[in-house]
């Protein structure tokens, strides 16, 4: 038997598997980690070590027994609700230290802390707090967004949706029918655009503008 390309398969599974540890959604990590490790239980019993195989084999077993349950549960009706953001929250400030490093891409988190602004809430998915939602008057019906920020292992745009179009009348009810967002992040244009705003300039800054109706 030719040994060489056994080999490769060996740094092809290994790479893989280490691949799947840097990812952010558990989603993604289950997949590729499936790849990984069947690859490398294949690799195991080719070459006769057992244990490798076998244990690669249970781990491969595993996630495919969490890949069922998760996608088992995002089939049932997901449970979604807004939470407002009390001031001087201690949950609140510690939510923007822990996750202050992915916050920087979209904005400065100490600029956020007082929680002085017309709109703020938290977004529960099945009674986790999944993600922040911060506005700002802009003016009589304009309301800014100053933050709209889902925890990474929440990025797959059902919470852009519950907030944007199935939530819209907590913006209505507020005397808002205009959100505007300036933005830079070129993954943060994408999503607004995905969540229907369009874009539009004003003085030569281009921003990013979603109109509510009932």
């Amino acid at each position: 038997m030719d040994y060489n390309w056994l080999e490769w398969l060996g740094y092809l599974a290994s790479l893989i598997v280490l691949i799947s540890l840097l990812m952010s959604s558990i989603i993604k990590l289950r997949w590729i980690n499936l790849v990984g490790s069947s690859l490398f239980s294949l690799y195991g019993f080719l070459i006769g070590a057992l244990p490798v195989g076998l244990m690669n084999l249970g781990i491969a077993l595993i996630n495919i027994y969490y890949l069922v349950k998760i996608y088992s549960a995002t089939a049932k009706k997901e449970y979604f609700k807004l939470l407002s953001i009390e001031r001087d929250s201690e949950y609140f400030n510690h939510f923007l230290n822990f996750y202050k490093e992915g916050l920087k891409k979209y904005t400065d988190p100490s600029k956020l802390k007082t929680n002085t602004y017309e709109v703020s809430f938290y977004i529960l998915r099945n009674m986790v707090p999944a993600g922040v939602f911060i506005g700002s008057k802009y003016d009589e019906n304009t309301l800014k967004v100053e933050l709209d920020f889902v925890i990474p292992e929440y990025r797959d745009f059902k919470i852009g949706s519950f907030v944007y179009e199935e939530s819209k009348d907590h913006f209505l009810d507020k005397g808002y029918n205009r959100l505007i967002s300036y933005s830079s992040n070129a993954d943060h244009i994408d999503y607004l655009k995905k969540m229907g705003f369009e874009e539009k300039e004003e003085n030569g800054k281009k921003y990013y503008e979603k109109l509510i109706t009932k």
